[in-house]
């Protein structure tokens, strides 16, 4: 049986007269008794009892009269849903992102995008950049938030905007009505590096642009992500070079301090595959490059 004929047998049930069911099908009559009839031997089941003046559903017929009537409507159901993904008004999206994208623009998107579309279900994952590009390229994820990019000639990478790097250091550090640190006193300090692997990584961009300001560090605790890493620095193990905008949220044992004279600025981008048809992750970029715009 196939949809056509399934088509065809629920019109005449509904009918109960050939003539009708024809019409109310736009086709001849004789073609679709022969449709029926066809049916009927293919499935080893008589449908229809054949009176001189009507005809009556059988049991067999009756049973594929309600079986038929819930997959026509799963049929419609499962069309109007693939429509509407298609045009964005509904699906799923998964947004892979590093950790310091939550302290500042990432949320803001995210309110954007879900007041617009509330009917796309989001899946949020923290990631650092190695896994963000390996689940991007196996589609793993639909669009990756990275400091500063991912290198890749198959991700479409679009910037948006620049903070400069800040110290977050341990509230017991004494720095008087300072509010910043020179080069030189975070040197003296452990400092706290994420993630440790795989490499290179932040991690990487952190020592070389110490060292590109002359600055060795040499007391170095590696951990995974930031969240771990500030934990360590409100406990005293260390200092943690940090994207200005998680000096935003206040944290409990942890000060924010300028570093003089600057130290770098460090990217925030979304990326996404360049091959990407989906309509509601171009709807997301838009929203996130618009919410940028308003920050940075």
């Amino acid at each position: 049986m196939n949809l056509k004929q399934l088509t065809y047998f629920m019109a005449v049930a509904d009918e109960l007269h050939f003539g009708r069911a024809a019409e109310r099908l736009g086709i001849a009559q004789p073609p679709l008794s022969r449709q029926i009839k066809q049916m009927e031997e293919d499935m080893g089941a008589v449908l229809f009892s054949r009176g001189r003046s009507s005809i009556t559903l059988t049991q067999a017929g009756e049973r594929l009269h309600v079986r038929g009537r819930d997959i026509l409507s799963q049929i419609e159901d499962t069309e109007l849903e693939v429509r509407r993904i298609g045009q964005g008004a509904e699906g799923r999206l998964r947004i892979g992102f590093v950790g310091s994208a939550t302290y500042g623009i990432l949320p803001n998107i995210i309110k954007s995008f879900r007041a617009n579309y509330p009917q796309i279900n989001l899946s949020l994952l923290p990631m650092n950049n190695a896994q963000l590009h390996r689940q991007l390229v196996n589609r793993a994820i639909d669009v990756a938030f990275a400091r500063p990019t991912l290198v890749d000639v198959e991700i479409t990478v679009k910037k948006l905007g620049e903070e400069p790097l800040v110290l977050a250091a341990p509230d017991t550090i004494d720095t008087g009505p300072r509010r910043s640190a020179s080069l030189a006193q975070i040197a003296q300090h452990n400092m706290i590096l994420y993630p440790e692997y795989p490499r290179p990584s932040y991690a990487d961009f952190v020592l070389d642009a110490c060292a590109a300001k002359g600055v060795e560090i040499r007391n170095r605790v590696f951990t995974m992500d930031l969240q771990t890493a500030l934990s360590l620095v409100a406990i005293g193990e260390g200092v943690c070079i940090v994207p200005a905008s998680v000096g935003n949220a206040k944290r409990n044992g942890i000060k924010f301090l300028r570093i003089e004279p600057d130290l770098a600025q460090t990217a925030l981008s979304v990326n996404y595959r360049l091959d990407e048809q989906g309509v509601h992750v171009r709807h997301f970029i838009n929203i996130a490059q618009r919410v940028a715009r308003k920050i940075f």
